[in-house]
């Protein structure tokens, strides 16, 4: 692949984005870029250090620090380990507190800023699937493809929670609804770079769709506009 190759895939909270973007990665040999895991990791520094929302320089500074220094390593199957330096944080980002602020941390435009400028230069590197929020939109509105994936509410909120429920959290549907909800509204919402349909971007409605289904539709999409 050649450099700057760049697959964005964007969507709401629990539309399947990160899923489908570790086994596109994997499969089409391209690195993952994950700014959900990116922003998490903000957050994480941001909840350790003690920062409050409106320490506009000091989130900026962990903005910064977490793009300097955080790598996303796609191990053997679709398998993903986030490291910050030599730890790894794949589990700590994922947490309830975590997940609580993490939309919150990246509406601020300083802290937006720093990690658009972070994984422009991860691009540089070779070619990448993208997926987050305003991948297409803002971070590379020139991508060779454009993915927008959605789902119906009660759909996303199934999968959050089933998501949770394998991984021993303790929650209830109606709290998983209560989060997407306030997710959905923040990221639709917020100044900078808000969740939106990128110019161009091809909308795919996963709901009843299996994750093979939309691997492969995508990798269609690529190879008819000659992207891999």
């Amino acid at each position: 692949m050649s450099k700057g190759f760049v697959i964005t895939i964007d969507g709401p909270a629990a539309s399947g984005k990160s899923t489908v973007a570790r086994r596109l990665a994997y499969e089409m040999g391209l690195q993952l870029l994950d700014s959900g895991a990116m922003y998490r990791a903000v957050t994480l520094l941001t909840l350790e250090r003690g920062i409050g929302i409106s320490e506009i320089e000091k989130l900026a500074s962990v903005a910064e620090l977490i793009g300097n220094n955080l790598r996303i390593v796609m191990e053997k199957g679709d398998r993903v380990r986030i490291l910050f330096g030599s730890r790894d944080i794949t589990e700590e980002i994922r947490s309830a507190d975590v997940g609580k602020f993490v939309s919150p941390v990246s509406a601020v435009p300083e802290v937006r800023a720093q990690m658009v400028r972070a994984q422009r230069n991860m691009a540089l590197a070779g070619g990448v699937v993208a997926e987050g929020r305003d991948m297409g939109s803002t971070v590379f509105p020139d991508a060779c493809v454009k993915i927008f994936l959605d789902a119906l509410k009660q759909e996303r909120v199934r999968r959050r929670y089933i998501e949770l429920i394998e991984k021993s959290k303790d929650v209830t549907i109606e709290e998983v609804e209560k989060e997407i909800e306030m997710r959905d509204s923040i990221d639709s919402s917020r100044s900078a770079s808000p969740l939106r349909i990128p110019d161009g971007a091809i909308i795919i409605d996963t709901t009843n769709m299996t994750v093979e289904e939309v691997i492969s539709s995508i990798k269609q999409i690529c190879a008819n506009k000659g992207c891999g």
